[in-house]
């Protein structure tokens, strides 16, 4: 690639090597900041909002719901199932979704005649087949959270019938609509990084994020729900194989439970933090300390309305549930720290690494060309030209944008629904980046990922 050529497609993608700062507020002399705008998420009217049920009413269900909250015009949901009745209660409640449309699980859903367009599948992660093909039999749209499956065979029975049915499938693989990773993508994809040659990609979860979900939480055994690579980072798995743009054809993995097992726990320690754990205030994960003192992570808990119970509420929560467990003597299996290394089709290497032991979280990215590179950390990434050394900065701040406030995952939870109601009302399934039979593929990234980690092996990859 030419210097002349490169520097027209940076002009395309908004700068050229002579360009006057954006956002002057942000940089010093010798940067160049482009400001990531992202989409307007009420840009499109329809005569009528999209009808849609709710499979699950927890912290997903209620994310994806809220966005019909926002904008009426665009989205209403009409229906909820959810076994956990103060649950059932406040989304009916908030929806304003009349008893005849209110049920206690997933099955009784379909035993009523279709009563919307599509259905948001929020289950958890082992009832996410079920309800999405008995969906797809009877001709609803649908929205579902990630992982499709825990299991590689229906994963490919969901895909098999959604080709049938013709219906639209989007996955929540919800960081390919975020602005930051969109415009990443945008630049891999327009070649001004010549040709590409690797990619690392580190997920940081965070030393509490660990505990709360994946010690404690509801992913705290892998055989129950699914192996941490596929309930966490199949995010991860996807935003490669998505920026990469071709096949992973091997992959190799490591990893294992290192720290939050019986042998670690403090003298001291008892079955509960609440049960006077003689090590409870100088434990860094110390129930006691994470819920009820710093008030963090309690979006699990459905407190009552009245606020001034909310203390006496939260400790009942740690001596009755598993989130007042000790992190050393909970029934969990799932890895705290895991790498894998790829390589997809045309000699493209990848490495991937999940730490749970970090104070931060955000993903970190580096993306290597022959004649440039990338570096982010999903605030801001940094494109470097090698032949002008010239470097080009990109800033994301969502939450600065009014319509993003309440989205999650950098601006991408709302910026799917958007692209998903948009699909289904223009029966165009290209208007989605992860659709059902794009996101099958980094499932199977995940599955053999596990099947290496298990086995020691090099496991080959067959889409």
């Amino acid at each position: 690639m030419t210097l002349k050529s490169r520097r027209s497609i940076l002009k395309e993608l908004g700068f050229t090597a002579l360009s006057l700062p954006l956002i002057p507020s942000l940089i010093t002399a010798n940067d160049r900041v482009q400001k990531i705008i992202p989409q307007k998420l009420d840009d499109t009217k329809y005569d009528s909002p999209l009808t849609a049920i709710t499979l699950g009413a927890g912290a997903r269900g209620n994310t994806y719901g809220n966005f019909a909250n926002s904008y009426p015009k665009q989205l209403k949901i009409v229906g909820v199932a959810e076994p956990i009745s103060i649950r059932n209660e406040r989304y009916a409640q908030k929806h304003t979704i009349e008893e005849k449309h209110r049920f206690t699980t997933w099955e009784h859903v379909f035993e009523k005649p279709k009563f919307a367009d599509a259905i948001i599948i929020t289950t958890p992660d082992d009832l996410h087949y079920g309800p999405c093909m008995a969906a797809l039999k009877m001709g609803y749209d649908i929205l579902l959270e990630k992982p499709i499956s825990p299991s590689e065979e229906q994963c490919r029975e969901i895909l098999e019938l959604s080709i049938k049915t013709k219906r639209i499938v989007a996955v929540c693989h919800v960081l390919r609509y975020a602005p930051y990773f969109k415009k990443m993508k945008e630049i891999v994809a327009s070649g001004v990084l010549g040709q590409l040659m690797s990619i690392n990609h580190f997920e940081p979860i965070q030393h509490i994020h660990m505990a709360h979900s994946f010690v404690r939480g509801n992913w705290h055994n892998s055989k129950e729900t699914t192996p941490i690579i596929l309930a966490k980072s199949c995010h991860d798995m996807d935003i490669m194989r998505w920026l990469i743009g071709t096949s992973c054809e091997k992959i190799a993995a490591f990893g294992d439970l290192g720290w939050f097992k019986a042998s670690n726990a403090p003298e001291g320690s008892t079955d509960r933090c609440t049960d006077g754990c003689s090590a409870e205030e100088t434990c860094p994960y110390s129930a006691l300390k994470v819920y009820h003192r710093d008030r963090s992570w309690t979006y699990v808990f459905d407190f009552p309305e009245d606020e001034s119970t909310h203390g006496d509420f939260i400790l009942d929560q740690l001596k009755t549930t598993d989130y007042g467990r000790c992190v050393y003597k909970m029934d969990n299996d799932q890895a705290d720290h895991y790498v894998a290394s790829m390589q997809f089709k045309g000699g493209i290497t990848a490495n991937f690494s999940m730490e749970a032991f970090t104070s931060y979280h955000g993903r970190k990215t580096r993306i290597m060309g022959a004649m440039g590179d990338i570096v982010g950390d999903m605030n801001q990434f940094v494109h470097t030209d090698f032949l002008t050394k010239e470097q080009y900065k990109w800033d994301v701040t969502v939450d600065e944008v009014s319509n993003y406030k309440n989205s999650g995952h950098g601006g991408g939870d709302w910026a799917l629904v958007s692209d998903w109601i948009k699909a289904i009302k223009n029966r165009d399934p290209s208007i989605l980046s992860s659709t059902i039979d794009a996101s099958v593929e980094s499932h199977l990234m995940a599955f053999a990922a596990e099947k290496s980690r298990a086995s020691g092996n090099i496991i080959e990859i067959k889409v």
